[in-house]
């Protein structure tokens, strides 16, 4: 189930060709990363954060998130390496980051 993620893929390259922010980021597309409860998924590196339920009309915003270091803030928040939550309705309550 690909959920948007070409476009979002695109999204988000617009984006960081809109900011200016070439030369610090670069994305590669995946295929399924296992977490289709919450795609498309995003995964920062080498932070290892990955961000869930993106929208195409999002991107530059989570793009202008992401360049702050605020990624742990977004609404779209689901992971990062090392914790031992997942903020993500298709997980159970007592594993899942409230």
């Amino acid at each position: 189930m690909k959920v948007d993620a070409e476009n979002v893929t695109q999204a988000i390259r617009k984006s960081i060709k809109e900011l200016n922010l070439d030369d610090q980021f670069h994305t590669v597309r995946t295929k399924c990363i296992g977490r289709c409860d919450d795609a498309p998924v995003m995964m920062i590196a080498p932070e290892n954060v990955w961000l869930q339920n993106i929208k195409t009309e999002q991107c530059k915003k989570i793009v202008s998130e992401i360049d702050a270091g605020k990624t742990k803030d977004s609404n779209h928040f689901l992971y990062q390496f090392g914790e031992n939550t997942i903020a993500s309705d298709s997980i159970p309550t007592k594993q899942r980051k409230n």
